[in-house]
């Protein structure tokens, strides 16, 4: 054989091989397919972690009660009859409610915030403003905002799904009440103090109407 077939014939043997180790080492699939990589048995642990965690904590609630608290189950029975509430919503709520009826005590009109009293707290409150202007006294105030508020207790009826939520306010306010003449008998109109105050708001859970109730104050 001449020397240009023998170079040939060694060339197609090494392809032949090369051929044959690349189909071992790669396997035959066609086309493009992304092997297939199992994670680390470490990584494959946490996804499991995960997955199986199905009970997260409820962070609208502990973020206000002491997980496992009698304050913390109750807010938690209260989601459970009434999915939509919200302990950081009603809170917002109990805010903005506690300048509205302070404010109205204070002027001495409850018209607005009449819906938002118990009827006992209702009373009360008049009385104190009937009082007031029997005595020809004049109360003046600005509230100058809340400067804290907290969950301060919890409970809950299952029986009929009362509910019944405690909160503590700071305020800050200006009042000075005055006699009939003008004169200064009780606080400072120059002067800021702090009010501070825990008011008990209640519903019932589950019903159409979503206002709460203050039923005591402290």
């Amino acid at each position: 054989m001449t020397n240009p077939l023998i170079q040939l014939l060694v060339l197609a043997a090494i392809a032949i091989f090369l051929i044959l180790r690349l189909r071992n080492v790669l396997g035959t699939r066609g086309g493009y397919e992304p092997p297939k990589v199992d994670a680390p048995e470490a990584q494959r642990r946490r996804f499991e972690v995960i997955e199986s965690s199905a009970d997260e904590p409820d962070h609208d609630i502990i973020d206000y009660a002491e997980p496992g608290s009698p304050a913390a189950e109750a807010l938690a029975a209260m989601k459970r009859a009434e999915p939509s509430f919200s302990v950081h919503d009603f809170l917002s709520g109990a805010k903005s409610a506690y300048e509205m009826i302070l404010m109205a005590f204070e002027r001495g009109d409850l018209s607005e915030v009449r819906a938002f009293l118990s009827e006992p707290v209702a009373d009360a409150f008049q009385s104190v403003i009937d009082a007031r202007k029997a005595q020809g006294h004049k109360v003046e105030a600005q509230f100058l905002g809340v400067r804290d508020t907290s969950l301060a207790g919890a409970e809950f009826d299952h029986s009929n799904a009362w509910a019944e939520v405690s909160v503590r306010f700071v305020g800050e306010l200006i009042a000075a009440t005055r006699d009939s003449e003008g004169n200064v008998v009780d606080g400072d109109p120059k002067a800021s103090r702090k009010q501070r105050d825990v008011w008990t708001f209640a519903r019932h859970m589950g019903q159409d109407d979503p206002n709460w109730q203050l039923v005591a104050t402290g």
